[in-house]
């Protein structure tokens, strides 16, 4: 039986900081994930993807955030059950929850925080006959090292974030790549909107719309793409790499049946608090739950995890109060000797 104090279910970003928190209040963390790393999607996925709204970085990659944000919790000493899946979850007479996985291992804390991001997830793909023939040659869902396509004809289909990113990364490595949406207007953010459209303009990419990929061709490897217009016509396009990003289709897997209330495969929170579920000391953070207002972003996960660790230190030490401490004044490891004299020196500087 592997014991702590926050039990959090997803290894991803939010989960990582999570951590981080936790370890400020002096709580110790055990985290399960399904995948044989930390990091979640920004680590299984797309490591080499660049994000943009991480704050103090104006350009961070996947990959990298997640080596700094483990960087940041591993002072905390954090557990972790990889490869594996939560698949039940048990309430004690004491209180505490058992969380058992698909391979038996029992896990046992007061507290647990679901931060799974979207859950079990695939790739949504495009409706073109034999597309399966040719995956992994030439035809991708998923980049997790764009230096596959350098040099290389890249063919993208897609409106949104994802599309835009990689269109406008890929255009610094790739030999040609040809954007493909079925409408004309883009869902992505206004700023990789912009870009794309200079891009365009400069003629360092191509843009088609709107136009849906009808066909692929090619015998052992990818040789080419058809389009069709809205017009209905028709246009053969050689490349060597189709990548249609249409987003992940997400499934909340096992949890969905520990009596969570769920919303539009999300799981309900009360944001007016502290992220807790209608399951007293069950918590969802980060892009798996729902509430009004809700935005699917990292530096919310941060915000969410951070009120979710306070509430679990009132739950774990009941009637204990708790004084917030700046790390800028006590550092994350307490008010030790040298902390206090920093501390000190500080304060006659001021004075």
């Amino acid at each position: 039986m592997i014991k702590t104090d926050i039990l959090i279910i997803g290894a991803g970003p939010t989960a990582l900081f999570a951590v981080f928190e936790a370890g400020l209040l002096k709580l110790n963390c055990h985290l399960i994930d399904v995948l044989a790393q930390p990091g979640g999607q920004c680590s299984e996925i797309y490591p080499k993807k660049p994000i943009y709204d991480i704050p103090a970085h104006p350009e961070i990659l996947a990959g990298e955030l997640t080596e700094k944000l483990l960087e940041q919790s591993k002072q905390f000493n954090p557990g972790f059950t990889l490869g594996e899946r939560a698949e039940t979850i048990s309430r004690q007479d004491d209180g505490k929850f058992i969380v058992t996985t698909n391979k038996g291992t029992k896990h046992l804390a007061p507290v647990v925080a679901i931060a799974g991001g979207l859950g079990c997830f695939e790739p949504r793909k495009p409706n073109i006959k034999d597309i399966e023939r040719l995956e992994d040659k030439g035809v991708a869902y998923i980049i997790k090292d764009p230096e596959v396509y350098r040099n290389k004809r890249v063919v993208i289909a897609g409106g949104g974030d994802s599309a835009l990113d990689w269109t406008i990364f890929l255009s610094k490595i790739a030999k040609k790549v040809t954007l493909i949406h079925r409408r004309n207007e883009f869902r992505g953010a206004l700023d990789s909107v912009q870009k794309v459209q200079e891009l365009k303009n400069s003629g360092k990419i191509n843009i088609i719309t709107p136009a849906e990929v009808t066909s692929i061709e090619g015998d052992n490897f990818l040789e080419s793409v058809t389009y069709t217009t809205r017009d209905g016509e028709q246009q053969s396009l050689s490349t060597e790499a189709f990548i249609p990003l249409f987003g992940l289709t997400p499934k909340l897997g096992p949890i969905a049946n520990w009596g969570l209330e769920i919303e539009r495969n999300a799981i309900k929170v009360n944001n007016a608090l502290d992220y807790q579920t209608n399951i007293p000391g069950v918590f969802a953070i980060g892009d798996i739950n729902t509430y009004p207002g809700k935005l699917k972003l990292i530096l919310c996960g941060f915000h969410e995890a951070t009120l979710m660790c306070h509430a679990a230190y009132k739950i774990i030490n009941p009637g204990k109060r708790y004084v917030l401490k700046y790390t800028t004044v006590t550092g994350v490891d307490g008010f030790d000797g040298t902390r206090k004299e920093a501390t000190k020196n500080v304060v006659k500087s001021i004075q």
